[in-house]
């Protein structure tokens, strides 16, 4: 956890690997992921690289493997997941797993091949079969369009003048939707010299290509010339019909019906024996598929890394260079030099300076991650600034709950998320693929204190899904009012409201224990004291937190030596800020600890007091909090004014000061005990150089002194000056946003109580029929409160905590200018 205050010290570190050793101390990096690499070889194309050769290879199995993916997923098989770690291949399997599954893809190229064939024979047998065993019946007479009646005989008795001719037939099949075109098409090409027969086979067929069930039309054409059947043939052929022969006689059909059906069943044994030797092969690819994905997948990412690395001028060993945690080295060099044992030459590893940037590297965990993620999603830290995620952990779900409290609506929250965390660990919760969900799922401990702390404000607003709940005695007394005051019958018919009087000995006995005292909640001024109770508590908390932000830039500049900016920027942030907006949370409190029962009418007004502390001016009518209150404003807003021009000036004069310096004594008038400081000291410069743009001109950059900008660095801090004055009023009116969704919750409660559960105990008195009237009602009530109360209420109080901790809170110390740590490593391929 110690790395979760500030990112751990992550250090550059050069590799020198035997280059028969290379790949596999790699490939221990990757399992152990601790290192990430940095590009040697950026100025080379990525195809004249190394290694190229083995990743293409590496991406045509990749390609393989998807062919034999879509196989097993078109027979509706799933590939299981490997069980167990696997390793990276060595390099002399590559050319086995080629070999077996190039031989697996031809197998099954063959193998569909064969099926596909033999099921579209199949499906013409089934045509065949289909047109020669239905029966078409005597067909329409098709004759001219001014010929004689249908009952006259088509053919002529023999002997006629039309002896010669012979009839023909021309059978098939078509697909229903091309039926009523082609017998139209073909009354229109032939005129009517033909008898056509459109029958609908009486069961579905399956599809060869789709393997879906379906229809056909099976056709029976017969026509006499020669002429007359090349037009039908041209026809069908166009229409993709399904021509079969088609016997004259009926010996003849019923013959070749038997046949077809002969044929039709061996063809069914060929391909179920087909089929189960497909299902043998399948079976060996859901196998050796999912080992093999992984271990090419590492194998690839391998030898991509290795094409990062240089080669060294003797050619027998591999350089590379990459940003490791300084605890991790001994794991490192340990790994190196087990991986390298057989080689014969130990890998070797050191630490190289650096002035780039390291990266940052904070250690999370399934708790930690949530928070963690929240101030990323703002921008990655800076190298060792300071995290705001700690403290996140606590202010987060405070602020959240302060715009959310509720005890029920937060012991919901609480009581699903809790949910959530106690089934973490079960695979069905873990390999949930639903997206919200997941978002839900990966929040769990961020759920759970924002539910916990919800209760607690609850408990401090007394309320309970709108409901105020007397857990200790009140501390307002109604019969000492009416014992000690002139409540007549006739004053109590004459005024419905009745006041509470605390001069009145009795009346008031003291503060509630703990939170709002009930009795406030059958008030009609509850809504005014709870707005100013709010509004005001949201002004100290929003002061409170700025101010604490401030206070840790000073870890900031203390752990980077830039001691300058402690008297420069912190100090006068931190007059000009408790100066004015303190001083502000000074007079709440101070008022909140006077007692003006008995002067309640010549109260003071803050807002009038701190109004009248701008205006260097009084009000006559507004009586003082203190004595010598008007001193004491007057000479803060002096000194917050005065704090300005040392926020303005102060750095960019300090940083003018020392370039001057520098520039001054130069490097010939250096005394060596100067240089060894320079040497000692370089990590810490290049620390500095890290810092704001507007130092970034005052630091040495390749040894010699970078040119100083004045006009530059007075630009980058006019405009902190700027946004930091400004942002102190705007960001104390922002915290007020606190107060705003409080009031907004507590008041849907209220309203979502009165329309629906109080409109429903009502209906239940009236009717005698509460147990069952209740039933819908309360279903209703349940239902509402989760969709408005828990997820858009809740939603909304969410993003803006959030807003809160991005721009007023962050933004006081923290820059979010860095970068991720990203290791070499091979958890997403084995995910």
């Amino acid at each position: 956890m110690g790395s979760m205050f500030r990112s751990e010290e992550v250090v550059l570190v050069q590799l020198f690997l035997p280059t028969s050793a290379a790949y596999t101390c790699v490939s221990q990096l990757g399992e152990l992921g601790l290192v990430e690499f940095r590009d040697l070889n950026a100025s080379v194309s990525a195809f004249q690289r190394r290694f190229v050769g083995d990743v293409r290879r590496c991406e045509e199995l990749e390609k393989t493997f998807l062919f034999l993916q879509e196989e097993v997923r078109r027979a509706g098989q799933v590939l299981s997941r490997p069980e167990g770690r696997l390793p990276a291949p060595p390099p002399r399997d590559l050319l086995r797993i080629q070999e077996e599954t190039d031989r697996l893809a031809q197998e099954l190229r063959d193998v569909r091949g064969n099926q596909q064939s033999l099921q579209v024979q199949l499906h013409q047998l089934w045509l065949h079969a289909a047109v020669l065993g239905q029966g078409h019946g005597p067909p329409l007479a098709a004759t001219h369009a001014d010929g004689p009646s249908e009952r006259v005989p088509l053919l002529q008795p023999p002997g006629g003048p039309h002896q010669d001719l012979r009839v023909n037939f021309v059978a098939g099949a078509v697909e229903p939707s091309k039926a009523a075109a082609l017998e139209r098409l073909l009354w229109r090409a032939c005129r009517g010299f033909l008898i056509a027969s459109f029958r609908e086979t009486e069961q579905q067929l399956e599809d060869p290509v789709t393997g879906e069930p379906s229809t056909w039309m099976t056709f029976l054409i017969s026509y006499w010339g020669e002429q007359i059947g090349q037009k039908i043939r041209k026809i069908t052929d166009c229409f993709h019909c399904h021509i079969f022969p088609y016997a004259e006689h009926e010996e003849g059909r019923l013959g070749a019906l038997q046949q077809v059906q002969q044929q039709s069943h061996e063809l069914q044994e060929v391909l179920g024996e087909t089929e189960r030797f497909l299902s043998q092969v399948l079976a060996r690819v859901q196998q050796l598929l999912p080992p093999w994905q992984v271990q090419i997948r590492k194998m690839k990412a391998v030898y991509l890394a290795l094409n990062q690395c240089s080669v060294s001028a003797t050619h027998k060993c591999l350089i590379a260079e990459g940003w490791c945690a300084a605890r991790d080295l001994p794991t490192l060099q340990q790994a190196l030099q087990d991986s390298s044992s057989e080689a014969g030459v130990s890998a070797v590893v050191h630490r190289i300076p650096c002035r780039d940037m390291p990266p940052t590297l904070i250690r999370t965990n399934c708790f930690t991650a949530s928070f963690q993620g929240i101030v990323d999603a703002y921008g990655v830290g800076r190298y060792q600034e300071v995290n705001p995620a700690p403290y996140t952990i606590i202010t987060f779900p405070f602020l959240f709950a302060v715009m959310f409290g509720d005890v029920g609506h937060g012991l919901l929250m609480f009581l699903f998320a809790l949910a959530m965390v106690l089934t973490e660990n079960r695979p069905a919760v873990k390999s949930a693929q639903n997206e919200i969900w997941q978002t839900f799922f990966s929040g769990r401990y961020l759920l759970l204190l924002m539910g916990l702390f919800s209760v607690y404000t609850g408990f401090i607003y007394n309320e309970c899904f709108s409901r105020a709940t007397a857990i200790f005695s009140s501390g307002w007394s109604v019969a000492a009012m009416a014992t000690q005051s002139d409540w007549s019958d006739a004053f109590l018919a004459q005024h419905p409201l009745l006041a509470l009087d605390p001069n009145v000995s009795g009346v008031f006995l003291g503060p509630y224990p703990f939170g709002i005292d009930p009795i406030w909640s059958l008030a009609v001024n509850h809504l005014s004291f709870l707005n100013s109770f709010k509004m005001k508590m949201s002004v100290i908390l929003g002061v409170t937190h700025m101010t604490f932000g401030v206070v840790l830039g000073v870890f900031n500049h203390v752990h980077f030596g830039q001691w300058h900016r402690l008297l420069l920027e912190t100090l006068p942030e931190l007059v000009f800020l408790l100066g004015l907006f303190g001083y502000l949370v000074f007079l709440v409190v101070y008022k909140w600890l006077q007692d003006y029962a008995a002067r309640a009418a010549s109260a003071p007004s803050i807002l009038i007091h701190f109004i009248n502390m701008f205006l260097f001016s009084r009000s006559p009518t507004n009586q003082p909090l203190f004595h010598g209150q008007e001193a004491v404003q007057s000479a803060l807003v002096i000194l917050a004014l005065v704090m300005v021009p040392v926020l303005l000036l102060g750095t960019p004069l300090f940083l003018r000061w020392r370039h001057r310096s520098r520039s001054r004594r130069g490097p010939a008038g250096r005394q060596p005990d100067e240089d060894k400081s320079e040497i000692l000291d370089s990590s810490d410069a290049s620390v500095a150089g890290w810092g704001p743009d507007e130092e970034k001109a005052g630091c040495p950059e390749d040894g010699e002194a970078a040119e100083f900008v004045l006009s530059e660095v007075l630009m980058h801090q006019a405009i902190h000056t700027i946004e930091f004055c400004l942002g102190c009023i705007s960001n104390t009116a922002s915290y007020l946003r606190l107060w705003a969704l409080s009031l907004a919750h507590a008041q849907l409660s209220e309203v979502l109580w009165a329309m629906v559960m109080r409109s429903g105990l009502g209906l239940g008195r009236k009717l005698g029929v509460a147990a069952v009237a209740l039933v819908p009602i309360f279903a209703a009530f349940a239902v509402l409160t989760v969709a408005i109360l828990l997820v858009m209420e809740g939603l909304s109080a969410f993003l803006h905590a959030l807003r809160l901790h991005w721009v007023e809170f962050q933004n006081k110390f923290y820059s979010g200018t860095g970068y991720k740590l990203s290791p070499f490593t091979f958890a997403s391929e084995e995910g």
